[in-house]
């Protein structure tokens, strides 16, 4: 259990894996160490707890420890038995390492370990410079959460304006519209997902949605999970793209030794419920281990209709009314006059006196739709570790998930359909004997439109490790796969439509003109149409490292990490069949993606202790300074060169200052470089232009993707603060200041159209002015250019370049911070807490030399203030938990006048109860009832708008769900 130099522990330790099931650190038994030698205790503890537990002999010589009694949890006897000996542990890959107080890494004995902290690639260290905020199994279980994408969006840094169930039907962020398998991302410091790199122990996983947009973290099952490693720092110097934000790093419990069932049943007011059942075995032997989980998942829908604030129609709460022209009974269009259907009859006897002339029928698109979706999964999770020899040792790693989703959603295809002379139900309220046109929703006939589909994912590594003295090196293989099936239903098939409109016989021919379905069922089925379509994502790769001591400075060992890498990506999407225009159901080929995109990498990074122990000058402390770099070249985009620097200062015992700086960068997505003429578009338009004598101007307008898209850079760079008094043992405090300058962000400005002239300042840097006759000539001899209004050749003042490109600048800057005490109170163990981030900025500008806007605390955009609180306790039986969350109030730009939106608080509460048999079939097993968003507050209305329809609050920063109460039984053996 002790290994390494730990010439202390070693002996009794070694027979331990065979003997004791391990136990998670919120497992209690009963302690009766007493006043001893330290490495006496830790000996003591490892028999009782059945845990390993890592320290330097050097480290722990001659140390006493006053002991530990009483029924306690692992890491509530660990933190007596250290108590006042100027130690502290932390768990890594699920050991304790025990290392002084504020020291940033554990000891040497961690160097034969194979213990990689998030942000370094160097073993035993943590990363120089740089935070690792740690979500261990202990606090995922006291969270009430179910899933791992819920237990992240704890994190205060994360900001919920990204791809996940919750967003895909509204939301401004411009890729929650390619998630298109109700799966869920992480979006640090709300940089958007793709500037947050998500790994599974260390690893990519393969990327979900169109073209591979992002992570999809709800596939990882959460049973499978032994702790979640967040660094909130530019790390593209140790792991490349994508990590400009930080990296999230899931650690899967690969050490687990016994069983563990567990059943969580929770219910959000009978609106929806959820079911989690799962089961992880895990089991050691001479020379390896092996863990096997299974997890089930199942989440009912939450419909529009339980939630009132889920309207087009806000009226109720101060808000406008944005109902559509499309409902049932619908609007007739004839002679330039809209003819209102009157309500209560089926269209077979109405007559045009019965019609209200210029009156709209409205209707609410959020009937009978579903604001969350239906979600069942099954996940399996393994990992195998075979020693072949004491150096060398193979290991296997294995996920499997799939999930089915089913949604209902608002209608995509309303349009109005024409009603000929010929249908037997035809109304002429003008006289004119001509065709109509009908304004008709037909959710009420079809039912409304439904989302379903299903998701696979696997991922497979395998890997050889080897030890060459006191290096350790790793050569492994990964392969990724992960397939999305989904399918539109009841939608509108517009060929079949029109054949039954044009029908003359009543007992068959489609009626618009009633007050719900006044069709045939046979003829409504008939024009049910649908779309099926398909995407795929496919990763392999391979990469060696090695790590290990280069040489002896005075005040340490120099330590470095060399590695290379290869990846290979390969997306297809939106391939299927359509039955929504033509008689028969039609195939598509789908969109050509470019690829397959080759990724290869080069990095190294070392760990240099200047001073310290020995060689420390008075009163300087301790100095480690840490330097890393990193070279990718892809076959799409080029090459790139980023390097980090990382400073730790111990000025004194448990005061640590730190500092980061470093270069990162993130590569276009696959959809980004799509070159095919359906991502092309040129086209000439009439705009406000304020300079004009009459009000507007003629411009050519380029759209599409620019053909030299180059990779997103940045700069950050971060300094903080850890302290840990030695006056006040179990009291920990962070503070870390950040400033992220992020250049050549991909965006295009497309969707400004009418401010290009309006608003020069900000688009000055994409607009031609008074372009030569040869580039005007060049668009309207172009086969893809567009002349909807006739403009006329000489009147073009300016070509814009609204294509998406390497265009805008983010400067942002603020600060997180976390704050822990853990002491003794009540016959237990207790703990207070809060984390928390706030955003002094966020400024964009479209281009460089563009006017500056600040968008935090902008709807659509992080809010500068977010805190989460936390207050624990527990005993040898009971447990407590709350977490206070407040979201700070924030400013809604997406109406005619700006709305303010207030702040949100909600609390969590949990309690639990451990059995205290020691045999029978209570033996092992723990109740908690948990209540997340306990007063049931509702989300701050706002009114939503997205042009085309809105609803009653932010999606990004609220959850719909309200009061969510949870029963879990857990039964450990």
């Amino acid at each position: 259990m002790i290994r390494g130099g730990v010439a202390a522990v070693v002996a009794a330790c070694a027979l331990l894996p065979a003997q004791v099931s391990a136990q998670t650190s919120a497992h209690v038994q009963n302690y009766a160490v007493p006043e001893q030698d330290l490495g006496a205790a830790l000996r003591a503890f490892a028999a009782i707890s059945g845990r390993e537990v890592i320290a330097p002999a050097e480290l722990i010589a001659m140390k006493r420890s006053s002991g530990a009694r009483g029924t306690l949890s692992a890491d509530d006897a660990l933190s007596q038995l250290l108590g006042g000996t100027g130690l502290r542990w932390e768990v890594v890959e699920g050991a304790y390492v025990i290392r002084p107080v504020g020291d940033p890494a554990a000891g040497g004995a961690t160097a034969n370990r194979e213990i990689v902290v998030t942000g370094t690639r160097i073993r035993g260290s943590a990363p120089v410079g740089s935070h690792v905020t740690t979500i261990d199994r202990q606090e995922m279980e006291r969270t009430g959460y179910a899933t791992t994408q819920d237990i992240a969006q704890t994190i205060p840094q994360n900001f919920g304006g990204a791809p996940n169930d919750r967003t895909a039907a509204i939301s401004l962020d411009p890729n929650s519209g390619k998630n298109t398998s109700a799966g869920s991302s992480l979006n640090l410091r709300g940089l958007g997902n793709g500037s947050t790199l998500v790994l599974l122990n260390g690893d990519r996983p393969p990327l979900g949605g169109f073209g591979g947009v992002f992570s999809d973290i709800s596939m990882i099952p959460a049973v499978a999970i032994e702790r979640i490693e967040v660094v909130a720092d530019g790390s593209s110097a140790i792991y490349g793209s994508d990590a400009v934000a930080g990296v999230v790093n899931i650690v899967p419990r690969l050490r687990f030794n016994g069983g563990e069932t567990s059943v969580r049943f929770a219910t959000a007011g009978g609106s929806s419920q959820d079911l989690v059942a799962s089961q992880i075995i895990g089991g050691h032997w001479e020379g390896g281990h092996a863990v096997v989980a299974y997890e089930y998942y199942l989440r009912s829908a939450l419909a529009s209709s339980e939630r009132g604030y889920v309207s087009d129609d806000l009226r109720r709460f101060g808000g406008p009314d944005l109902r559509g022209s499309y409902a049932s009974p619908g609007t007739i269009l004839a002679g330039g006059t809209t003819f209102a259907i009157p309500p209560g009859q089926n269209g077979r006897s109405l007559t045009a006196s019965a019609l209200t002339p210029g009156t709209v029928n409205l209707g609410d698109g959020w009937s009978m739709v579903d604001i969350l979706p239906r979600q069942e999964r099954h996940s399996v999770f393994g990992f195998v570790r075979q020693e072949l020899s004491p150096s060398v040792a193979l290991y296997a790693q294995a996920l499997w998930s799939a999930r089915d989703f089913s949604q209902r959603q608002r209608t995509i295809s309303d349009s109005p359909r024409t009603v000929p002379l010929t249908n037997p139900f035809y109304i002429d309220p003008v006289g004119t004997h001509r065709p109509v046109r009908v304004e008709y929703d037909f959710g009420r006939d079809l039912g409304r439109e439904r989302m379903t589909g299903n998701v696979e994912a696997v991922g497979v590594t395998f890997g050889v490790e080897a030890k060459l003295g006191r290096w350790s090196a790793d050569l492994r293989g990964n392969y990724g796969l992960e397939t999305e099936h989904y399918s539109i239903l009841n939608r509108v098939n517009s060929a079949r439509l029109a054949v039954a409109l044009a029908d003359t016989d009543p007992a068959t021919a489609y009626n618009l003109f009633g007050d719900g379905p006044s069709t045939n069922p046979a003829t409504i089925d008939y024009v049910r149409g649908s779309t099926t379509s398909n995407n795929r994502a496919r990763v392999w790769s391979g990469s060696f490292r090695a790590d290990g001591p280069l040489l002896r400075l005075p005040a340490g060992e120099l330590r470095i990490a060399l590695g290379a890498e290869y990846r290979n990506e390969g997306y297809a999407g939106a391939y299927g069949v359509s039955d929504t225009t033509t008689l028969t159901p039609t195939p598509h080929p789908g969109i050509t993606l470019p690829g397959p995109r080759r990724i290869r990498a080069f990095y190294g990074e070392a760990l240099i202790p200047v001073f310290g122990g020995d060689s420390t000058a008075p009163g300087l402390g301790r100095l480690d300074v840490s330097a890393a770099v990193r070279t990718e070249r892809y076959s799409d985009v080029g090459s790139t060169t980023n390097p980090k620097l990382g400073v730790n200062w111990e000025p004194l015992r448990g005061l640590r200052i730190r500092g980061s700086y470093g270069k990162s960068f993130r590569a276009p997505n696959i959809d980004n470089l799509r070159q095919d003429p359906g991502t092309s578009l040129l086209f000439a338009f009439t705009v406000p232009d304020p300079a004009s004598p009459t009000g507007q101007s003629n411009i050519l307008v380029r759209r599409g993707n620019d053909p030299n898209l180059k990779p997103e850079k940045a700069t950050t760079w971060s300094v903080g603060a850890d302290v840990d008094p030695p006056f006040l043992p179990g009291f920990h405090a962070n503070l870390t200041y950040y400033n992220i300058d992020y250049r050549d962000r991909i965006t295009s400005p497309a969707a400004s159209l009418f401010s290009f002239l309006s608003n020069r300042p900000t688009f000055q840097g994409i607009i031609e002015d008074h372009p030569s006759a040869a580039t005007v000539q060049s668009f309207y001899t172009s086969p893809i250019f567009l002349n909807p209004f006739g403009v006329a050749p000489e009147t073009i003042i300016a070509v814009v370049n609204a294509q998406l490109q390497n265009l805008s600048v983010v400067k942002q800057n603020g600060l997180d911070a976390d704050i822990n005490y853990k002491f003794r109170a009540l016959g237990g163990q207790a703990e207070l807490g809060a984390s928390g981030a706030y955003i002094f900025h966020i400024k964009q500008a479209l281009t460089p030399h563009a006017p500056v806007t600040d968008v935090v605390d902008i709807l659509g955009n992080p809010v500068d203030f977010r805190v989460r609180g936390r207050a624990n306790w527990s005993n040898a039986r009971w447990s407590l938990s709350v977490f206070i969350n407040y979201l700070d109030s924030y400013t809604n730009l997406t109406n005619p006048q700006p709305e303010r939106v207030s702040s949100w608080t909600t609390a969590d509460a949990q309690i639990g109860y451990r059995f205290p048999e020691k045999t029978g079939p209570l033996r092992g097993l723990r109740m908690a009832l948990s209540a997340t968003n306990l007063l049931n507050a509702r989300p701050p209305y706002t009114t939503y708008n997205l042009g085309l329809f809105a609803t009653g609050y932010d999606p990004d920063n609220a959850s719909p769900l309200g009061r969510v109460v949870s029963l879990q039984l857990t039964k450990s053996w």
